[in-house]
């Protein structure tokens, strides 16, 4: 098949998720075509069966904000016509699901006809989505999408309870590629974060409020009051600085380390002993799960898809929001002995194999494949009208 994937190109879980799906269907032999402002900071590689097209969207002074839905939809339909695309997957519903569907009906008049299939995320619906001025649009979104899909059974009945969704949703969780971590824990050089006697924490996100980076700091600290520890944060965002504040503060210094941005993500998680996840709200929790499939526990909130993906006192350990003690508690439980933290390393990983991209790449195929029989029935009986007419 020729698949269009339509998704933010950036560190974000979607992107993430999108640009590793369409890398893993490149493989198994579809075309596939990213449609966004940038290459997405995943896509390592452009190959003859993976295509990068940029959306441009030029500046008018006329507007007061410039219209990328408008850039986008237009850009669909000419790569759509271009390279005879058949499939347009889209990963979110606003905005991108709705410039899929005005690419859709622009190429209906030319008697071109593409199913949509989107992805639901998170944001899109807890957030953007349930904002009043959003709402309408949203809702208009997914209930004209061919296929619909939600990342975890949380966010699909987050969605049907806040919105009147007229169209099945599929639940296709988020994945990991089990492959790209097969490394030893000896291949992993530990010395350069932390000493021997040292364990090693380790928070990954884009430290908006919702995950409450200074529970992060708290826990920690608490922790680190029991056992020789350092803590490794990584990402950028709003909180950050707020966040170093409260290290200093806390007199932690010398054992916090932020680390920004970064794209070796794997080899930080493959010497860490712990993953801190204190969210106020995870529609799935993917940083969890790449923590899980590098042999790391997780201390987790239970919140929205974390209890889906962390299993409670297997890969580690589910708390009330806010709650920094029992997390703490829960975490020093682990590190106890190296006994008791193996033996958590070991389970996270196998509870991570659940959710391997070979198990989850056929559903996807799946979905295209019926949508699209779909729409060719459709297609036909709309042209037999035609004739008939």
């Amino acid at each position: 098949m020729k698949i269009a994937i339509v998704c933010y190109p950036t560190f974000g879980g979607s992107g993430v998720v999108a640009t590793e799906l369409g890398m893993a269907l490149s493989k198994r032999g579809h075309e596939i075509h990213f449609i966004t402002y940038k290459q997405p900071v995943r896509l390592e590689q452009l190959t003859g069966n993976i295509h990068f097209h940029e959306v441009n969207v030029p500046e008018y002074p006329l507007f007061h904000f410039q219209p990328y839905e408008l850039a986008l939809s237009s850009k669909l339909v000419n790569m759509v016509k271009l390279y005879e695309i058949e499939v347009l997957h889209v990963h979110y519903a606003i905005p991108h699901a709705y410039a899929g569907y005005m690419a859709k009906k622009m190429l209906e008049e030319e008697g071109i006809y593409i199913p949509m299939v989107t992805t639901l995320h998170g944001t899109d619906i807890t957030l953007v989505g349930n904002h009043p001025f959003y709402k309408p649009a949203v809702t208009f979104s997914i209930n004209n999408s061919d296929v619909v899909t939600s990342v975890s059974q949380s966010l699909k009945e987050d969605t049907l309870k806040s919105f009147n969704i007229t169209r099945e949703i599929n639940v296709v969780p988020n994945f990991i590629d089990g492959s790209k971590y097969l490394k030893s824990l000896t291949a992993c050089d530990r010395s350069l974060m932390a000493a021997d006697d040292e364990f090693i924490i380790s928070h990954i996100s884009n430290f908006r409020p919702v995950k409450r980076i200074q529970d992060v700091i708290r826990i920690f600290n608490l922790i680190s009051q029991q056992k020789k520890a350092k803590l490794i944060m990584v990402g950028e965002g709003p909180e950050k600085e707020m966040a170093e504040n409260l290290v200093y503060n806390l007199g932690l210094q010398n054992k916090v380390v932020f680390l920004g941005q970064s794209n070796e993500v794997d080899k930080i998680l493959c010497f860490s002993d712990l993953f801190l996840l204190p969210s106020e709200k995870e529609s799935f929790g993917l940083a969890a799960l790449e923590a899980m499939v590098n042999s790391v526990p997780v201390i987790s909130t239970n919140t929205g898809g974390l209890p889906e993906v962390n299993i409670q006192g297997i890969s580690g350990f589910l708390s009330n929001v806010g709650d920094i003690e029992e997390m703490a508690n829960n975490a020093l439980s682990i590190l106890e002995n190296h006994q008791t933290l193996n033996k958590f390393k070991k389970a996270a990983r196998e509870q991570a194999q659940a959710y391997d991209i070979k198990k989850i790449v056929p559903v996807y195929e799946g979905l295209y494949s019926s949508a699209l029989d779909k729409i060719k029935k459709s297609a036909n009986l709309i042209c037999a009208l035609l004739i008939y007419l």
